[in-house]
């Protein structure tokens, strides 16, 4: 059974930093796409960033970019997420996702182009 388990949440302070990882298990071969979601409470599900496992193409949210960065394990199947200069607004429950294939990059943002999904893990910011 395909599984991904997220890891690495936790509390920090505004303008700390806080590395996310998520690791997938019960699959042979890598995934096409890796990326990251978040939501916050009443709010809902918002990309945060993606990568192609087989090559360096990588998509943030415009919120994220220059203070987040995902970086992929082929050989393990793994993708983390840096997240520096974090800020309150940053704040949620984040998600690890992954998909077989995506026919378009304009797709990457969407949700329902993955596949798998894992549980969670809850990121805090104090001002």
């Amino acid at each position: 059974q395909e599984q991904l388990a997220e890891s690495g949440g936790g509390l920090v302070q505004a303008g700390g930093s806080l590395r996310l990882s998520c690791a997938a298990s019960g699959r042979t071969s890598t995934y096409y796409l890796m990326g990251w979601f978040r939501q916050a409470p009443g709010k809902e599900r918002e990309f945060v960033a993606a990568k192609t496992m087989s090559s360096d193409y990588t998509k943030y949210a415009d919120s994220v970019k220059g203070r987040f960065t995902i970086n992929s394990d082929n050989a393990k199947n793994t993708v983390s997420l840096q997240m520096d200069t974090l800020k309150p607004e940053d704040a949620a429950v984040y998600y690890c996702a992954a998909a077989r294939s995506v026919t378009l990059r304009s797709r990457f943002r969407h949700g329902d182009s993955y596949d798998l999904w894992g549980q969670g893990t809850q990121v805090t910011v104090s001002s």
